[in-house]
């Protein structure tokens, strides 16, 4: 079978919410190509904002429970999908929600059971994609480099601007890939402080002053002098980046200015490999216009931002690429991006 149909499901760290795309691909002769085409994002009420950005702290069966729930809820999500857009897809591929990322401690987990899914859709589920590499002695992420590769080929750089920034390269015949720094994660919680979801093209950011003091003691975090592979969580963030901000007394304004400048010196750095290249960006940071701008100001780089529906679904793509080779038992996790013992095949499969 060199023809595949499905549908990829992704929820970020921004809580923006799912992320839902159909997308057919084809191989021949280990060249792939692909079409989305359809996709649309689902927002989360405000109930499950809450319950997914504070599950973290609750009990156990509390947390056992929402992982079920929250698995039939993506099952129904896909149901209601697939009824609108009388298509027929071959398997459902789900990243599903992080709750913990502790990689160094071998503790990964994306909330979302994989059988509830199935038996929501009634077709074959591929979901827990990061837990195989992390007890191999990875990082369990960044998990698009292999889609990067295989799909998008003509850029030399592949930068996503989501909860937080990754990027991926070749390097010396190798894929390497790693968390860069948070981006909407934070942006996103300053907006809220402001009555806004977010900072609409970066018009408050862009409104504020850039505060010197708060950039430095944010370049200067030992993550940022970590090589690859490494990547990030909300665990890291609450030990390291709200500390730092909550510490300035400056307009939530100024933050957003200093914390845009900060992405953007952190995206040269991580992209200073070659002296010159082409970089996509994609991921919802990409509509911030000043992020955008003082990236641009950093690079070297010639910067492309495509269409939206890829800029907006090229991770829930990705994943639907990822259990495309799960399905057909080929490698979809790189050790040269995560660091785990050995190149591996990551993910479960529930059958509908």
């Amino acid at each position: 079978m060199n023809n595949y149909k499905v549908i990829g499901v992704m929820s970020g760290t921004s809580l923006d919410g799912v992320d839902i795309a159909y997308c057919v691909f084809s191989e021949q002769n280990g060249k792939w190509s692909y079409c989305i085409e359809y996709a649309e994002t689902l927002p989360y009420n405000k109930a499950w904002k809450e319950t997914l950005g504070t599950l973290e702290n609750s009990t156990a069966f509390r947390f056992a429970s929402v992982h079920k729930e929250y698995g039939h809820f993506l099952g129904k999500l896909v149901s209601d999908f697939i009824a609108k857009h009388h298509i027929l897809p071959d398997s459902v591929a789900s990243h599903g929600h992080t709750i913990f990322h502790q990689p160094d401690k071998r503790i990964t987990c994306q909330i979302g059971d994989g059988a509830a899914i199935a038996a929501e859709c009634g077709i074959p589920v591929v979901c827990d994609f990061r837990s195989v590499d992390v007890a191999l002695g990875g990082q369990g992420a960044p998990l698009v480099p292999i889609g990067d590769k295989f799909l998008f080929s003509d850029f030399d750089y592949c930068l996503n601007l989501g909860g937080f920034a990754n990027i991926s390269y070749e390097c010396n015949a190798k894929r390497i890939a790693f968390d860069i720094s948070p981006v909407n994660i934070v942006l996103n919680r300053l907006a809220l402080l402001l009555g806004k979801e977010f900072d609409y093209k970066g018009e408050l950011a862009a409104s504020g002053k850039l505060n010197q003091s708060l950039l430095d003691d944010l370049n200067n975090l030992e993550y940022y002098r970590l090589n690859p592979p490494k990547s990030l969580g909300k665990e890291w963030l609450r030990e390291y980046i709200w500390p730092i901000m909550d510490k300035y007394n400056i307009s939530t304004q100024d933050k957003l200015c200093t914390f845009c400048e900060h992405v953007s010196v952190q995206v040269s750095y991580a992209s200073k490999d070659m002296s010159f290249g082409r970089m996509i960006i994609t991921g919802g940071g990409t509509y911030n216009d000043f992020l955008i701008s003082r990236i641009k100001a950093y690079s070297h780089h010639e910067i492309f931002l495509p269409d939206n529906r890829t800029i907006d679904f090229k991770e829930a793509l990705i994943f639907a690429f990822l259990g495309v080779l799960r399905v057909r038992n080929d490698i979809n996790c790189f050790c040269s991006v995560t660091g785990a013992s050995k190149d591996n095949i990551c993910g479960a499969v529930y059958l509908g």
